[in-house]
């Protein structure tokens, strides 16, 4: 018998037929990957998901009956799954699943379009943490809504398919760097800068903003916007790459919006596929990156709304449904990276090909912000991955007085509910185009398919 603990390389003891099941799973994560760019784009891709299966829409005050597979959209930007299932919710609660949808990226400002020097540029504002400069000199791809005078609602994806013109951010050549070069990463780029290039051909005749009134132009003609329309839009710049395998054995993906799409798909897959006579409540939220705020992201009440109507259609103590719930909040970790080894604690960094990856708490330096899971909650669920055979794996998000970060477990926790993080480990988080292993994202799979059954 064995007393230490050792992780294991997913890759060095699958077979041919998980081998083959690990490759056949990316395929799917990829096209849903480059299905949606945007929160809204993944919740429209997974009605689509769900309606295929049976699901039905469903609406607060509803009667909600065993067997009923339901979803909740709200507003179009978060998701609500709901499979009502036969086990007493007195005595085993609620099932749920947990992973947000949205993704760092540049959003629009209310006032963006501009000319200067005979270039029109559309003004942004950065969402979530990025690096400024990963967003220069790359092709992007502008998605999302415009409310017009009157209300009618304009879907805009733009920069995807071939013929698409893309939209380009700037930087500064080299050979007039010198000045720039002086400072910090952090002091070098302004967030003000980060305009993307949208115009350069100006209305014969016109005198002022010749070449913005062009791009106005353009607007009008193909989706009927004028200027004063983009104050009710929600449009995002996200990177106009598709995912793709990386390496010469394709252990990878490479893509934008792993985090956190990377478990909102395992997260699906396992609600849908799964036999279970358990309820399991199923949330794509939106917002975690900016602070899990307003009415689409984990602070809103909405959880405890659709967990009351659960209780009453079952006749049980909401109260008591909420204790007896528990919940894996699957969010991503950063995945320990050999060219940067000093930014971890070796010992407890998450590692590619060794599994989704638990994080027992999260916050910064001293577990600030942090749910910090029960030892009772992680015994229970070793138990399961171990009766399921799912390898797994433990992470912290970098060295303690250096890393730190947030998730969305510590709302579904303050409602009285066993929560802990468990995600895939991701290279070049928070990047346009991050890194993962195929084999992490399988083992995602299994593990939520295992907890919800």
């Amino acid at each position: 018998m064995d007393l230490t603990y050792k992780r294991t390389n997913i890759y060095s003891v699958a077979d041919a037929e998980m081998t083959n099941a690990i490759m056949a799973y990316s395929e799917g994560y990829k096209r849903f990957l480059n299905a949606g760019k945007t929160e809204r784009e993944t919740v429209k891709e997974t009605i689509a998901m769900l309606e295929k299966e049976g699901y039905k829409p469903y609406e607060l005050g509803d009667k909600i009956r065993k067997g009923d597979k339901l979803y909740l959209s709200n507003r179009g930007k978060a998701l609500f799954i709901i499979r009502a299932g036969s086990a007493n919710l007195a005595e085993n609660g609620v099932r749920i699943l947990v992973a947000h949808v949205d993704s760092p990226r540049l959003d629009l400002k209310q006032v963006p379009l501009y000319e200067k020097s005979d270039i029109a540029y559309l003004k942004t504002h950065y969402y979530g943490g990025i690096k400024k400069y990963h967003w220069l000199t790359i092709p992007l791809a502008l998605h999302g809504v415009v409310v017009l005078k009157g209300g009618k609602k304009v879907n805009i994806a733009i920069g995807e398919n071939d013929s698409d013109p893309v939209f380009y951010i700037t930087d500064l050549l080299p050979h007039l760097s010198q000045e720039l070069n002086k400072g910090t990463i952090g002091d070098g780029f302004s967030a003000e800068n980060l305009n993307l290039v949208v115009g350069g051909v100006p209305v014969r005749g016109e005198e002022k903003n010749a070449v913005k009134k062009g791009v106005l132009n353009i607007l009008h003609d193909s989706y009927g916007i004028c200027e004063e329309d983009l104050l009710s839009a929600e449009l995002e710049a996200v990177p106009a790459y598709k995912a793709h395998d990386v390496g010469f054995d394709r252990a990878y993906v490479a893509g934008y919006g792993h985090d956190d799409r990377v478990c909102a798909y395992p997260e699906i897959t396992a609600t849908l596929e799964t036999e279970t006579e358990q309820t399991v409540l199923t949330i794509l939220a939106d917002k975690e990156e900016i602070g899990s705020e307003g009415n689409t992201g984990m602070q809103c009440i909405l959880i405890r709304d659709i967990l009351d109507a659960i209780a009453a259609s079952y006749g049980v103590n909401p109260a008591v449904l909420r204790q007896k719930s528990k919940c894996l909040s699957a969010d991503v970790t950063a995945g320990y990276d050999p060219a940067y080894a000093s930014a971890f604690e070796e010992m407890n960094a998450g590692y590619v090909h060794h599994g989704v990856a638990m994080n027992k708490f999260t916050g910064a330096r001293g577990k600030s912000g942090s749910n910090d899971a029960s030892a009772e909650y992680v015994g229970y669920l070793r138990d399961v991955f171990a009766n399921a055979g799912v390898i797994w794996q433990t992470s912290e998000l970098g060295r303690v007085d250096l890393g730190g970060g947030g998730t969305v477990a510590k709302y579904i926790a303050n409602n009285n509910i066993d929560t802990v993080d468990m995600g895939v480990p991701v290279l070049s988080m928070h990047s346009p185009y991050e890194l993962i292993s195929k084999a992490d994202i399988y083992s995602a799979h299994l593990a939520f398919s295992a907890f919800v059954k």
